[in-house]
């Protein structure tokens, strides 16, 4: 366990070279956790006392993430977390479709075998984190799955513009986790994704990796509307 900036831990991960970047983190994973719900309000001192810093790099955090629409500001209100309507849901997704496709079709023309079994990797810590019911490590995992994949491309702009778009939904990725059934549906389709890697197959992985966003589209659709 290594001391970050401010007084704060972050476990074993790498030591961020900022306070501001350490409570970025925090509020990614804070969100991500879904300690913070959408449309919830964000109380700036609680979470400096919680951090362990002042308020100074929890505004920028915030000021950050209200770039990449994790968060919004109202006047008067504050800082809350954001809250998607189904036409950003299906924007965003409609988007990724487009662009995560062209990344797919490149990634099995040029992917390693370093790559994967990396991909691998992450896919068995996906299914480790399930069984366990550890909905934020599987997060992670599910995150490190997709763009070992997507970063084979060699393409790092695309990759960053998709990351946004992954971004702009992490509220509600570990809702959709909270259900058994939709954990098995993931390890299914991962093991689908990484079959098509293998087989250097690039019809095949877009296929599979279409499926697994329609699931998820269909998933969080009902969500937004019982929230609604």
């Amino acid at each position: 366990m290594s001391t970050v900036p401010g007084g704060g831990r972050i476990g074993a991960a790498p030591r961020p070279l900022t306070v501001q970047q350490y409570v970025l983190a925090e509020l990614r994973q804070i969100i991500i956790a879904g300690e913070l719900k959408p449309g919830q309000a964000i109380r700036q001192e609680s979470l400096a006392e919680r951090l362990g810093v002042s308020r100074a790099p929890v505004r920028e955090a915030l000021k950050i993430l209200e770039g990449e629409g994790q968060v919004v500001h109202r006047p008067h209100h504050g800082y809350m977390v954001a809250e998607l309507s189904l036409p950003d849901l299906l924007e965003v997704y409609r988007i990724r479709a487009l662009l995560e496709s062209d990344a797919a079709r490149l990634a099995v023309e040029r992917v390693t075998d370093t790559d994967l079994e990396r991909i691998v990797a992450a896919q068995h810590e996906v299914e480790e984190a399930a069984a366990r019911g550890d909905l934020l490590t599987m997060t992670a995992a599910n995150r490190r799955f997709h763009f070992t994949l997507l970063e084979a491309s060699r393409m790092p702009r695309l990759v960053r513009i998709i990351r946004s778009l992954w971004d702009s939904t992490d509220a509600y990725r570990s809702v959709y986790y909270n259900a058994p059934s939709n954990r098995d549906l993931v390890e299914h389709e991962h093991a689908g994704i990484v079959d098509a890697v293998r087989d250097r197959d690039g019809d095949r992985l877009v296929k599979a990796l279409a499926e697994h966003r329609d699931h998820a589209v269909e998933a969080l659709r009902q969500i937004i509307a019982d929230e609604s």
